[in-house]
């Protein structure tokens, strides 16, 4: 039987980190679009492929960022804003854009992992 892999959107200004975080996921069994700027974030939102979550690391993203947040809301995609800090605003910020979570780096692999089964199943 042929089951349909989970397609996450990995957002990451630091291509590194993007990759790193795409490996891993990967190793895991989903299928991972990575995005390291606002372009690609577009051109994700408005490809053909199926999003099933998007995971937004924050840093190294201006305001413009909650533009793209607007549209994953308005395409259905839920996704998670991932901070480099607690702030109160970004907080309120995610959640008024669409975010269902907001998690603080560092984060751990497994956290970030439940909180994905969590959003999707799988």
């Amino acid at each position: 039987m042929v089951t349909e892999k989970t397609t996450i959107l990995a957002v990451d200004s630091n291509r590194s980190g993007l990759q790193n975080l795409a490996q891993q996921l990967e190793q895991e069994g989903y299928e991972v679009v990575t995005a390291a700027s606002l372009e690609e974030l577009r051109l994700a939102i408005q490809g053909k492929k199926m999003i099933d979550l998007a995971l937004i690391y924050l840093s190294g993203f201006n305001q413009d960022i909650w533009e793209h947040c607007d549209g994953l809301r308005h395409t259905g995609i839920p996704f998670i804003i991932i901070s480099p800090q607690r702030s109160p605003k970004t907080q309120r910020d995610s959640l008024k854009h669409g975010a269902s979570g907001v998690l603080l780096k560092p984060l751990g692999v497994k956290e970030l992992l439940e909180h994905i089964h969590t959003m999707v199943g799988g």
